[in-house]
């Protein structure tokens, strides 16, 4: 019989992605996302409309998975009211259903100054709200491993790819149409990516290995670890055409933060594109083998197209 997976959230670009790779890889996918989204989950998987805050019917719909995913991301303003409530169902979720527990970590966690590579040793000192929030779900998540609760963390960098609702689309390539990108930071730092693809495949393979691992596993995906440079080269390239490259005016953010609640949250992690940074992926080699990793020229332009945005090679103007 094929394993079952519970899916919480569906219908986000994550969940949404990794329910597809679940289905692919032979698993029975169950996914859920809120009431009235059922369209925006994927297809040959059985769909569960619930809300996510309502912990005895995400309880109910885990019975017989083998593996919780959380993939619940609220809003960046809204973290403060849902995101620990999210985690706690996701936890009760899982425990109640013997379940193995996923948790799509990211670099929130690390705060200014940011460690130039980080594995799973390296130590958390948040500098951010949102930092502070991602510290306390893990801390509810050690905390039911010592239950017994079998948690997997996989922590990766900026994800894009699988549609819109990231960087990729929201800053960097949002002018593209005026032959103009906006990158974020200096373009010669390093910055963490992971191609979402990519990502979920070492989901798949880690939920396959689960019963090897031990009670709490954290492992890092190293994706992408590229410059600005390296990354807006690669979008002229699938662009096929030339283009200027701006900075982002983080000033103008900075100075909305006091009333502007979205503008608060994103100038406390600016710091994320101004210090270099990777992710080692050495003990995920170990556990899977050679962590998934799509080609970046091959997966900007598979992402582009997604976007609309894709064409022939050409090399980028920088102004």
């Amino acid at each position: 019989m094929s394993s079952h997976i519970l899916v919480l959230g569906a219908a986000g670009r994550l969940g949404k992605a990794a329910a597809k790779a679940f289905h692919a890889a032979g698993w029975r996918v169950t996914s859920l996302v809120r009431p009235g989204a059922a369209a925006h989950a994927p297809a040959g998987t059985h769909i569960a409309e619930i809300d996510a805050r309502d912990h005895a019917e995400v309880t109910a719909a885990a019975q017989g998975a083998d593996v919780v995913l959380h993939a619940l991301n609220p809003a960046y303003t809204q973290w403060s009211r849902k995101a620990l409530p999210l985690a706690y169902s996701a936890i009760t979720a899982a425990e109640a259903a013997g379940a193995t527990l996923l948790f799509p970590g990211n670099l929130y966690n690390y705060g200014s100054p940011l460690p130039p590579v980080i594995d799973e040793r390296t130590p958390m000192r948040p500098s951010s709200r949102k930092g502070a929030f991602r510290l306390a779900i893990e801390e509810r998540l050690q905390e039911a491993a010592g239950r017994g609760l079998r948690t997997v963390i996989l922590r990766a960098g900026d994800y894009y790819g699988e549609g819109r609702g990231s960087w990729l689309d929201l800053v960097i390539t949002k002018d593209i149409d005026r032959g103009v990108l906006v990158y974020p930071g200096p373009l010669d730092l390093t910055h963490a990516w992971a191609y979402l693809p990519d990502l979920v495949a070492a989901l798949v393979r880690l939920a396959e290995i689960r019963h090897r691992l031990g009670v709490l596993e954290i492992f890092g995906f190293p994706g992408h670890a590229i410059t600005g440079r390296e990354l807006t080269t690669a979008i002229a390239r699938a662009a096929g055409r030339r283009l200027k490259v701006k900075r982002m005016t983080w000033w103008l953010v900075h100075a909305l933060r006091p009333i502007v609640p979205l503008c608060r949250e994103l100038s406390e992690i600016a710091y994320l594109w101004n210090e270099a940074h990777r992710i080692d992926g050495a003990k995920l080699a170990s556990a899977i083998g050679a962590p998934p990793c799509t080609p970046l020229d091959a997966a900007v332009r598979r992402a582009l197209e997604q976007l609309g945005a894709a064409a022939d090679a050409v090399q980028a103007d920088y102004r």
